[in-house]
């Protein structure tokens, strides 16, 4: 059983990513805030999960958070600032949208910014945060914002497929797989491609093509 928090008595939003190592598509995060004492066995990490549980955690984690929601960052963001940047900066944008302020955030993975929050009443003031090795593992918010990351992400990925069907990320969701790669040593690249990332695995930039 996953912790209910990492800090008792605050209002606490779990953040976490999905897309990261992909080629294509934009990257997704999400924040939520569940109730202190919350418990839910069936909740792990998104990635130890199989598909059909995490839609069923999905509509579970909507109807039973405080608060949550799904912050996105496009493939020429990406391009532009590099991806550690654009994880974080998806996490900050789900964080802006939460309906309720958190006193406090905890992130999967070691790296993280602060977190300025905003509104005239928030003058500028910085939400303390931790940063979690394996958080999605160990605390219900953050293996919550897992799985919602994940699906809104698959769902993007689903969509993009139909527009796209040769790079078979239905099946891949824009990992590096060898049909993806394959896909683009026919076809080339695509408008959801980051250009800044290695195409086909030989260190050779997709604007090389």
């Amino acid at each position: 059983m996953l912790a209910s928090y990492y800090t008792q008595g605050t209002v606490e939003a779990g953040c976490d990513e999905a897309g990261r190592g992909c080629l294509a598509g934009s990257v997704f995060a999400a924040a939520v805030i569940l109730p202190q004492d919350y418990q839910n066995e069936l909740l792990n990490d998104s990635k130890q999960l199989t598909e059909k549980r995490r839609y069923q955690l999905r509509e579970i984690i909507e109807r039973d958070a405080l608060a949550w929601a799904v912050g996105i960052v496009s493939p020429a963001e990406i391009d532009e600032i590099n991806i550690l940047n654009a994880s974080i900066l998806a996490m900050h944008r789900a964080l802006d949208q939460l309906k309720i302020r958190p006193e406090a955030i905890i992130v999967d993975g070691n790296r993280f910014k602060p977190y300025i929050e905003r509104g005239e009443e928030a003058r500028g003031r910085s939400i303390p945060y931790t940063t979690i090795v394996k958080g999605d593992g160990k605390y219900l918010s953050i293996a919550a914002a897992s799985v919602l990351a994940k699906t809104y992400r698959d769902d993007y990925m689903n969509r993009l497929a139909e527009e796209y069907p040769q790079y078979d990320w239905q099946s891949n969701k824009g990992y590096p797989t060898k049909k993806h790669r394959d896909a683009i040593r026919q076809y080339g690249i695509t408008p959801y491609h980051r250009k800044t990332f290695n195409m086909l695995g030989d260190g050779q930039l997709s604007f090389d093509f």
